[in-house]
């Protein structure tokens, strides 16, 4: 481990691979849909294009030959030799989680790859092994959980590892749990409330409309459509109509079931991981010191089903691609979702009765000035738009907007929430969706309490708390009664547990 190494030559494979994937769209456009196009932009497009291609291709091998890496006892050392020689070291303390993700690319061949993220910012956040044999990567993870801040532990999620035998490996001494693992009607409830199946439609139009320009049909498809619509009679429509959204349900739920089937959720002592995928596998392990607060979310049709998504908020950050793989399953259950909190981080427990806004912060909510309402009339006033064909003074659409707006505001109102016990603060916020925050007085980076002069007059506050994530995470709560956020900021300044309301309640909430 000690000497350096090339990385695995299956990376200029890889690397050709996506080349060859992420400029597939850019070929087909300029080559085939616009192949006799004599539009500038098009003409010298595809001799940039063909010249960036060949630019890149050569620069593959290139790259791989000149680039090595080195695990010590220490630190990760990253070096290329070119030109001009460059080193990156990565200390392994600095290194919070650890992802494998195995694409199809890994699993023709039997390989993957891992990606450290570590406490800093900025474009050299992260470190990527493109290919690696599961046994390298196994190693690589081995040294960094016994050398850094990560516990001495396996990876729990080896791709191609059966589940038996992982249970057997760890068993009962590690703490290995599972919490979850999807069946059949969460796969079909996630389809319905992710609307996959609406994503279908546009899919099927836009390759429909790319047959009709690359066989020379346009309109084609589109008159046959036409002609459908007015000759059948009003029950094969009907007919026709049902098998066409049956078939988008269908298909919405293969896409769900790609995405999120062979999902787990488990945990040990110090851990928390996270796998799914089915053509393309993803596991993520998550450092339970490093989780900064929880944050559980409802959507207005997650809601309507009873599913929550919960979200942990991690120390040193996520790139965008990973914040998706730091929720736990996106539609849990509500109470499955608050019990799977306390089970995986025992500390953290949701408290069920809150502390509600005083009656005058809805009469300052109501007469908030809507900046959305206003512009959105304006918008109407000026162009006037026609919906679906259908005549409207502008004023009926901006009618509709403002009682949207005056609804959510309520139902934010009763829906607000705040208590703090011990060393946690729990807020809830709201309208068409909710969003619980639960988080604990160490995690906390920054308090601050902010009034403008109604809320003085009224004495309400504004409170914004900040936690240490990529990009810095930032939870608000508006005109919380003045008393309550001065216990609030002497609990949060203060060594000793400040007093807290007696009649909160610490069962799951309904």
């Amino acid at each position: 481990m000690n000497q350096e190494k090339r990385y695995h030559p299956l990376i200029i494979l890889h690397d050709i691979w996506r080349l060859v994937s992420n400029s597939i769209f850019f070929f087909i456009f300029l080559f085939i849909i616009q192949a006799n196009s004599e539009f500038w932009l098009y003409k010298y497009g595809r001799y940039a294009f063909v010249l960036l291609f060949i630019i890149i291709l050569l620069d593959v091998p290139v790259k791989w030959f000149t680039s090595r890496y080195k695990i010590d006892d220490k630190s990760l050392q990253l070096q290329r030799r070119l030109f001009a020689n460059s080193s990156r070291t990565i200390p392994y303390e600095n290194i919070q989680h650890v992802r494998r993700k195995t694409t199809l690319f890994h699993r023709i061949f039997n390989m993957t790859s891992l990606t450290l993220e570590t406490n800093v910012t900025g474009d050299h956040s992260s470190v990527t092994f493109q290919v690696l044999t599961p046994e390298e990567s196994m190693d690589i993870e081995k040294q960094i959980r016994r050398k850094g801040n990560i516990t001495d532990r396996e990876v729990i999620f080896e791709e191609n590892q059966a589940k038996p035998a992982i249970e057997t490996k760890y068993g009962n001494n590690a703490g290995y749990t599972v919490h979850f693992t999807p069946v059949k009607r969460d796969i079909f409830k996630a389809a319905l409330t992710s609307f996959s199946f609406i994503a279908v439609i546009p899919i099927a139009w836009s390759l429909i409309s790319n047959l009709e320009q690359l066989f020379h049909m346009e309109g084609k498809i589109e008159g046959m459509f036409s002609n459908m619509l007015h000759s059948w009679s009003w029950w094969m429509l009907l007919i026709f109509l049902t098998l066409l959204m049956l078939a988008a349900v269908f298909g919405g739920g293969i896409l769900t079931a790609l995405r999120y089937g062979k999902y787990e959720i488990a945990s040990d002592v110090d851990h928390i991981y996270i796998s799914k995928g089915i053509l393309e596998m993803t596991s993520f392990t998550i450092t339970k010191a490093n989780v900064q607060a929880v944050s559980v979310h409802q959507s207005w049709m997650k809601r309507i089903l009873g599913l929550a998504e919960v979200k942990l908020i991690c120390a040193g950050g996520t790139s965008t691609e990973e914040l998706e793989v730091n929720t736990l399953y996106p539609f849990l259950p509500v109470q499955r979702a608050y019990s799977m909190i306390h089970e995986i981080l025992p500390d953290y427990q949701v408290a069920a009765n809150m502390e509600r806004l005083p009656k005058k912060a809805l009469s300052l909510r109501m007469f908030r000035p809507s900046w959305f309402w206003m512009i959105a009339t304006v918008f109407l006033f000026y162009f006037r738009p026609d919906f679906f064909g259908i005549e409207l003074a502008w004023w009926v659409p901006s009618i509709v907007i403002l009682l949207l707006v005056i609804t959510s505001r309520v139902l934010g109102f009763f829906q607000t929430g705040f208590t703090m016990r011990g060393e946690f603060v729990q807020f809830k916020t709201g309208g068409f969706t909710n969003k619980l925050f639960l988080s604990k007085r160490t995690k906390i980076a920054e308090l601050q309490l902010t009034r403008n002069i109604i809320q003085q007059k009224l004495g309400l506050v504004s409170i914004i708390m900040s936690h240490r994530a990529r990009p810095v995470k930032h939870t608000r709560i508006k005109d919380v009664p003045i008393e309550w956020c001065k216990v609030f900021r002497n609990w949060y300044i203060s060594k000793e547990q400040a007093p807290v309301q007696q009649r909160t309640n610490w069962s799951t909430p309904r």
